[in-house]
């Protein structure tokens, strides 16, 4: 028996196995526990290997190839489309065998270690952000159930504070107060953390020459540079910038027919922390483009006198991701023009 192309549905605790020989003949169906998947792989001549990209993908795609085998990533809704029957575990490897077999199909790149321990860092810290962003708003919450409304940002946080602190503030009553102080600890807690994480990013931007060279490009900083290493390594991984960009989702969405375009907003696929920190990247060199020649800055210039802000804003966020794939794929730095 000899085995050509895999398909493994991998699982918490059982894994589906399904095989096809050279000629696309099935030969191999069996379901493993989890113990028992790297002794088979192990023993087995080497193969292509298809897996769907999700929880532990990228580890056994690392632990397969060890064994010689070519382990190939796919997005779990482009395999969707090959599952015939109803749904269950040697339907969903049959159609991840036949999804790796196309010649137009996509694949994930893999993620070593320190790319993930990156990923970590990146998802822990917007964990952490959006933790604080909720102890925020309860705060607000409950202090304006009491009658007391401050201001939007920072100084009207420190407002608030104050009256929580205060002893002497008959405002707020003391099972209030207690209460209250408790989420003034937690966010204070919380705002340490997400100092510290940042400046890990700031060293870590310093320290990798890839990050090293992002950081030069106006509108991408640590966090940025960062988020984009840790998800495109090699930039040569995307034929081009424009797929990078596709691959984020800053390019438009089409529904054309019959010859007739029509395109839409972003389409918004791929990794949506990526997207969203270009975007942020992007709106903060939208707002101090007016004034400045030269380069990006005319071209942004240019673009804001005949549209939208935040149709600029996109733009300037495909265009950065471009920037970032050109100087990863090249080795090269941002030379102004």
């Amino acid at each position: 028996m000899q085995v050509k192309t895999i398909g493994l549905d991998i699982a918490k605790s059982w894994f589906q196995v399904h095989g096809i020989d050279d000629r696309g003949q099935p030969v191999l169906r069996k379901k493993l526990a989890r113990s028992k998947v790297v002794e088979f792989f192990a023993a087995l001549p080497s193969c292509t290997i298809g897996i769907e990209a999700g929880g532990g993908a990228h580890y056994w795609a690392r632990e397969l190839a060890k064994y010689g085998h070519t382990v190939r990533l796919m997005p779990p809704q482009y395999v969707k489309p090959y599952v015939k029957t109803n749904k269950h575990d040697a339907a969903d490897a049959e159609a991840i065998c036949e999804a790796v077999q196309r010649p137009g199909m996509r694949f994930v790149p893999v993620k070593d270690m320190e790319q993930q321990s990156l990923t970590m860092l990146h998802r822990v810290r917007d964990q952490l952000i959006g933790q604080r962003t909720a102890t925020i708003n309860a705060l607000r919450g409950h202090m304006a159930e009491l009658g007391i409304v401050a201001a939007r940002g920072q100084g009207g946080l420190a407002e608030l504070r104050l009256i929580i602190g205060d002893l002497d503030d008959g405002r707020v009553p003391p099972l209030g107060r207690e209460m209250l102080q408790m989420l003034v600890v937690s966010l204070r807690q919380i705002e340490e953390k997400v100092a510290d994480l940042d400046r890990r990013l700031i060293q870590l931007a310093r320290a990798v020459p890839s990050c090293a060279r992002l950081v030069e490009v106006p509108g991408i900083g640590p966090v940025i540079s960062t988020a984009l290493v840790a998800a495109v390594a090699d930039g040569r991984t995307f034929r081009s910038g424009r797929h990078l960009a596709a691959w984020i989702g800053l390019v438009p969405r089409q529904h054309s027919s019959g010859g007739k375009e029509r395109t839409l907003g972003l389409s918004k696929r791929g990794d949506g922390y990526l997207r969203r920190q270009l975007v942020h990247g992007a709106r903060s060199v939208v707002r101090v483009a007016r004034g400045r020649d030269g380069g990006l800055w005319s071209w942004i210039n240019r673009l804001l006198e005949r549209r939208p802000l935040n149709v600029v804003v996109a733009a300037v966020a495909n265009k950065l991701a471009r920037i970032a794939w050109a100087l990863l794929a090249r080795n090269d730095r941002w030379r102004t023009a």
